[in-house]
């Protein structure tokens, strides 16, 4: 007996929308999100991982760059949070925009808006809130995967942490007073921390492949650095720990977007 298949038409058949609706549907729902403060230190600089992960949850990025004249906004009212990037300056050099970087963190703070800075933003964060910022005392640095150990603050606020991290810097940074703190490693104790809705990493989720590829090669003198791991070391450690790490960012962009103002939960209380 021949197969008999039911009646195929236009009315039957659900269709995938074309590119054009694709578009549409996907500049929507970009439309309808507020677009995400983006702080770069460098002209080549991008939010690598960070932004792929933001513009895939349909949020637009405003990127600025104040040390080449960029503002930076009064308010973050017209933004769903903002996210200060690492660089090869120091939060303790004297130039107007490192300063004027510092200074701004207090409109997050102020008005609870979620805040994330990764390496040299987070060391910003840190000073910020009144934290010493300094080498390590025998002169090593992380530049490589290192292991780090979330504290059981952090794995409330995010779980399936991964157990190595990325990481580009010689500075660290004490625990401000007030924070708490989400994660310690080994010759930089503090890796991560947080006050109400502003975060800090040490260490850098936002690396992609390319981004590694290029650090190793126009930063290749500071793999001389004590601490530091070998280039070929960074390839292979990131085909064993990267999984986990780009699965936890994803898991943390999400919460960490979620989190709502104490003044607008106090509004909808009443």
């Amino acid at each position: 007996m021949p197969f008999q298949s039911n009646e195929i038409n236009a009315e039957t058949v659900l269709r995938f929308p074309d590119r054009a609706q694709a578009a549409a549907c996907a500049a929507s729902t970009a439309k309808s999100l507020l677009p995400v403060l983006i702080v770069l230190h460098q002209e080549t600089s991008t939010p690598g991982r960070v932004g792929n992960a933001l513009r895939a949850l349909g949020h637009r990025l405003d990127i600025r760059r104040p040390r080449f004249g960029d503002s930076l906004p009064e308010t973050l009212d017209g933004h769903a949070g903002a996210v200060i990037f690492g660089g090869p300056m120091s939060a303790n050099d004297p130039d107007e925009f490192v300063r004027q970087e510092i200074d701004w963190i207090a409109v997050p703070l102020r008005e609870q808006r979620p805040f994330l800075g990764i390496c040299l933003g987070a060391q910003m964060l840190a000073m910020q809130l009144g934290a010493k910022v300094a080498p390590h005392p025998q002169g090593r640095a992380q530049i490589g995967y290192y292991p780090i150990r979330p504290t059981p603050a952090g794995l409330e606020i995010c779980p399936n942490w991964p157990d190595h991290v990325y990481h580009w810097h010689r500075e660290g940074f004490e625990l401000p007073s007030g924070a708490e703190l989400l994660a310690e490693g080994s010759d930089f104790p503090v890796e991560a921390f947080r006050l109400d809705h502003c975060f800090g990493f040490q260490f850098h989720p936002d690396v992609t492949y390319a981004m590694m590829h290029r650090w190793t090669t126009r930063g290749h003198a500071r793999l001389e650095l004590p601490g530091a791991r070998a280039r070929h070391h960074h390839f292979a450690d990131r085909a064993v720990h990267d999984v986990t790490e780009r699965a936890w960012l994803k898991q943390f962009i999400d919460g960490w977007l979620a989190r709502v103002p104490l003044s607008v939960m106090s509004e909808a209380a009443e």
